[in-house]
């Protein structure tokens, strides 16, 4: 199966309730690399990439995000692969 990757800017009360930390624990569950970062905005930036299969089900997981986030809009955007090998908090 091809790997594909994703951009993900992540709205809501997605600062300050371990979104970052959580995310890489999914990320690395599902063989996701990559890498997360809060923005000055208050949003959460993410790019992510893995088999097409995993990502879906790691993007599901981001639009929802850890018990305490609120989610309240999540962008992505498909992009070509750039080949991470780890998946980090930045």
């Amino acid at each position: 199966m091809a790997k594909k990757a994703v951009i993900l800017n992540i709205y809501g009360r997605v600062q300050g309730v371990g979104f970052r930390y959580y995310t890489q624990k999914k990320a690395l569950e599902l063989g996701i690399s990559g890498f997360v970062m809060n923005q000055p905005d208050g949003s959460v930036y993410v790019e992510a990439e893995g088999e097409e299969e995993a990502l879906d089900r790691f993007i599901l997981w981001c639009e929802e995000g850890p018990p305490w986030a609120r989610v309240s809009k999540a962008e992505k955007q498909f992009v070509p692969v750039t080949g991470y090998s780890d998946f980090r908090i930045r």
